[in-house]
């Protein structure tokens, strides 16, 4: 079993590795009077861990919200 866990370790890394290299392209991203120019593949790193983070904490928040909002009134 544990030779299946590397072989799927490293089927992932080949996977992103390739997606890294097919996207090397640069894109530019503003906001405001900012803006940055990143590769294709990092803006999308970056889009998907700001996604997880401000969706966990929205998911929190809402589930307070959901809980104080279902309490018994004292």
């Amino acid at each position: 079993m544990r030779f299946v866990y590397i072989a799927l370790i490293v089927l992932a890394t080949a996977l992103v590795a390739l997606f890294k290299f097919q996207n090397l392209e640069t894109a530019t991203v503003s906001f405001l009077n900012m803006s940055v120019t990143l590769p294709v593949s990092v803006l999308v790193l970056v889009i998907y861990v700001l996604g997880m983070l401000t969706g966990g904490a929205l998911f929190g928040l809402l589930k307070s919200w959901a809980r104080k909002a279902m309490a018994k009134p004292e």
